[in-house]
C-alpha cells in the first residue's frame, strides 16, 4: 500500500460509522418495493378507476358521453331498492359471519383433541375450501331445483311435502338456504386459524389450572379465549370483508333474485351495471366506503393490537 493513500478511519465509540451511499443507504425499500407496486396496480388503481367511472356518464355499450357530476349518486340514493339490500347486506354478513364463528370455534376445539379419525376429519373439512365458491353455489342450486332438485324429490318421496318447493325462487328460504352455505364455505379456513391460535397455548397453564382448582370452563375462559383472542380477531376481520363483499354464492343461487329480493350489496352493483355503468360505480364506491368504515371501527373497538388505552 502507498504511504499516500489515505488509510481508513475505524469507527469507535465516539465516532458514528461511515454510511455509504449504496443500495444500503434505501434500507428495506428494494425489498418491499415489488410488494407497494403490486398493491397499487392491483387496489389503488382499479379504486381510483371506480371513483372516477361514478362521475362519468357511460353508455352501457361502454362509450364515454362527458361528465356526469354527482347524478349518479343522486340516481344510486334515490333507487327504492337500495335501503333494503343495505340492510340485508347487514343481516346477511352478521349471520354469516356469527355463525362461522361460532361453529369455528367448537370444531377447532374439537380437531384440537385426540380422537380416531382425527386426520381424516381435518383433511375432509379443507374440501369446501378447495372447492370452487361458484362451483359449490352451482351444485347446490342443482340440488334445490324446483322440478329436478334431489331436494324436492326426496321429501315428496318421504311425504314431508305436498309436492316441489321452489326453495331459491321465494326469499323466505332462499336467504337461509345461502347462509348455510356461506358458512359451509366458509368454515375450514376460519376453524384452521383457530386451531392454530389453540395449540399455541402453553399446555402448562391448564396443568397449573388444574392444580388450583379451576373447573373446565373457568379455563376455557380464562385461558383460551384471552390467548386465543388474536387468531379469533383475525379469522372475525377477514370474514367480515370477505361476508360483506360476497358474490359467488348469491351470484350462483338466485342472482340475487327475484328482482333484488335477495340482492346484497355487491350483488345490486353487479345488477345496476346492465343499466347504467356510472350507478354501479358509485355502488362500487359506497361498497368500498362501507367495508373501509366497518373494518376501521372494528379494529377500534376491538383494540386490534391488544394495547389498554
Amino acid at each position: 500500500m502507498s504511504l499516500d493513500s489515505p488509510t481508513p478511519q475505524a469507527s469507535g465509540p465516539g465516532r458514528p460509522a461511515r454510511t455509504g451511499s449504496g443500495p444500503g443507504r434505501l434500507g428495506p425499500l428494494p425489498w418491499i418495493a415489488p410488494a407497494v407496486l403490486l398493491i397499487l396496480t392491483v387496489v389503488l388503481w382499479p379504486v381510483y378507476e371506480m371513483a372516477r367511472t361514478s362521475f362519468l356518464r357511460i353508455s352501457t355499450s361502454g362509450f364515454v358521453r362527458g361528465s356526469a357530476g354527482l347524478d349518479k349518486y343522486r340516481k344510486l340514493f334515490g333507487e327504492a331498492d337500495l335501503g333494503r339490500v343495505l340492510l340485508s347486506t347487514v343481516v346477511w354478513t352478521v349471520a354469516v359471519v356469527g355463525l362461522t364463528m361460532a361453529l369455528s370455534l367448537g370444531l377447532a376445539q374439537l380437531f384440537n383433541q385426540r380422537f380416531p379419525g382425527r386426520r381424516f376429519a381435518r383433511w375432509a373439512l379443507i374440501a369446501p375450501w378447495a372447492a370452487s365458491v361458484l362451483m359449490t353455489a352451482i351444485g347446490f342450486r342443482w340440488m334445490l331445483d324446483r322440478t329436478a332438485g334431489v331436494l324436492n324429490t326426496a321429501l315428496t318421496d318421504l311425504g314431508l311435502v305436498d309436492g316441489p318447493r321452489d326453495w331459491l325462487g321465494d326469499p323466505s328460504t332462499a336467504w337461509p338456504w345461502m347462509v348455510l352455505v356461506a358458512v359451509f364455505v366458509s368454515l375450514p379456513f376460519t376453524t384452521y386459524t383457530l386451531l392454530a391460535g389453540l395449540q399455541t397455548v402453553p399446555g402448562e397453564l391448564y396443568e397449573a389450572a388444574r392444580v388450583d382448582g379451576a373447573s373446565p370452563w373457568q379455563a376455557y375462559r380464562r385461558i383460551t379465549l384471552p390467548l386465543l383472542r388474536p387468531a379469533f380477531l383475525v379469522g372475525l376481520v377477514i370474514n367480515l370483508i370477505n361476508v360483506f363483499n360476497s358474490f359467488p354464492v348469491i351470484w350462483g343461487m338466485t342472482q340475487g333474485g327475484p328482482g333484488s329480493a335477495t340482492a346484497t350489496s355487491t350483488v345490486f352493483m353487479y345488477q345496476l351495471k346492465n343499466t347504467d355503468i356510472g350507478e354501479s360505480a358509485a355502488m362500487s364506491v359506497v361498497n368500498f366506503a362501507l367495508v373501509v368504515l366497518m373494518v376501521l371501527v372494528f379494529l377500534k373497538v376491538g383494540r386490534w393490537n391488544g394495547e389498554e388505552r
